[in-house]
C-alpha cells in the first residue's frame, strides 16, 4: 500500500512538471500584444505605407519580463530605381522630417508600453521593454538622427502611471536613446 501511495505521489508530481516549466506569458499572449504595436505603429503616419518594416516581435524572459521589437521607418526613401540620385534639398527635407517625427514616436512608444502592462500578466517587478530601431541610408545626414530607442519600465510602474497621468507615465519610463 505504501509503494502504490509513493508510485502515485511520484506520478502526480511527474505530471506536473510541464506546468510548472511553461512559461509565465505564453506565445498567445505575445502575439497579441505584437499585433496591438504594430496596429499602433502602422497609424502614426499616413503617408508612409512600409512605416513598420516587418513585424513586431516579442519574447518573455523569465525573471527579466517582457521584450518587444519593431523596426520603424519614419520617412519614405526618396531614392528609387527610377531615381538613384537625390539632391541636396532633399536630403534637408528627409532630415528634418525625421527630425520631426522622432518626438510623435517617443509618445506613442511611450503609450504603447503602458498599455503592454495591462495586456501582459508579468509579475509586477519585472520590466517591459519595447525597442524600436530606426533604419537609415549611407546618403543621409544622422545629425541629431537615432537609430534606437529603448522604453523600459517595471510592470508596477507602469500600472501606477497610468493612473497619475502622462507626466507621470513620462517619469517611470526610462528611454535610452542611440
Amino acid at each position: 500500500m505504501k509503494k502504490i501511495f509513493l508510485i502515485l505521489l511520484l506520478l502526480v508530481a511527474v505530471a506536473s512538471l510541464p506546468a510548472a516549466n511553461a512559461p509565465r506569458v505564453g506565445r498567445a499572449t505575445l502575439v497579441s500584444v505584437e499585433k496591438n504595436l504594430d496596429g499602433r505603429i502602422r497609424t502614426l503616419w499616413d503617408d508612409n505605407p512600409y512605416l513598420l518594416l516587418g513585424n513586431t516581435r516579442g519574447v518573455y524572459l523569465e525573471n527579466y519580463g517582457a521584450v518587444f521589437t519593431a523596426e520603424v521607418d519614419l520617412v519614405v526613401n526618396p531614392t528609387s530605381l527610377m531615381n538613384a540620385n537625390i539632391k541636396k534639398e532633399e536630403i534637408v527635407r528627409f532630415h528634418q522630417k525625421k527630425l520631426d517625427r522622432i518626438p510623435k514616436l517617443k509618445n506613442a512608444m511611450r503609450d504603447a508600453l503602458a498599455s503592454c502592462a495591462t495586456l501582459l500578466d508579468v509579475p509586477p517587478d519585472e520590466q517591459i521593454t519595447i525597442v524600436t530601431f530606426v533604419p537609415h541610408h549611407g546618403w543621409e545626414d544622422m545629425t541629431g538622427i537615432l537609430t534606437q530607442l529603448t522604453f523600459q519600465a517595471t510592470r508596477k510602474a507602469l500600472l501606477d502611471a497610468q493612473r497619475g497621468g502622462p507626466a507621470a507615465l513620462e517619469a517611470a519610463v526610462r528611454v535610452n536613446e542611440n
